[in-house]
């Protein structure tokens, strides 16, 4: 056990020095010794963000597969979560973060207002060619919805508070 966690070291501290190719490598070496280590999975899909040849699908696979073996850990399924929301694929990136928050009831709100924030700034780029008025205002609605949740407040209450004097 000692050679995986020497080598799972290695491919964090290249990682963290920015040599992602490196990591992969090493990442790699770990699953082979180790195909169950969730944090390995999660590392090179960390690492794979910086490698061209790592397709998006790819990297996508490694965090699904580090949060399937570490279902409770809300770091692998908000990365996930970022990683979905950069690549556009918001569905999955608010599957992503609900799960997160649901494992980590007590921090739900950081991974909600993250999905919202994050949501109102990249859903307009991804779908620009399909933004419209109707667009926009659905983007705007569903990251504010997300907003409002992080804040514990509900839609009615927000509109009462935001048109009194």
């Amino acid at each position: 056990m000692a050679g995986i966690e020497k080598d799972l070291m290695d491919a964090q501290e290249a990682l963290a020095n920015g040599d992602f190719e490196g990591a992969v490598s090493r990442y790699t070496k770990v699953l082979k010794a180790d195909p169950k280590c969730a944090e390995a999975y999660f590392g090179k899909a960390e690492a794979s963000v910086g490698v061209p040849k790592m397709t998006p699908e790819d990297v996508m696979e490694l965090y699904k597969k580090a949060a399937e073996l570490d279902s409770k850990n809300p770091l692998y399924l908000s990365s996930y979560g970022a990683y979905l929301t950069e690549i556009g694929r918001f569905n999955d990136a608010e599957a992503a973060y609900n799960k997160a928050a649901e494992v980590d009831p007590d921090n739900a709100r950081y991974y909600w207002s993250e999905f919202g924030v994050e949501y109102l700034q990249r859903a307009p780029v991804v779908m620009e060619k399909f933004l419209d008025d109707k667009t926009k205002e659905m983007i705007q609605k569903k990251g504010l919805k997300y907003l409002l949740k992080a804040a514990g407040l509900e839609e009615a209450d927000a509109k009462r508070l935001l048109s009194s004097p």
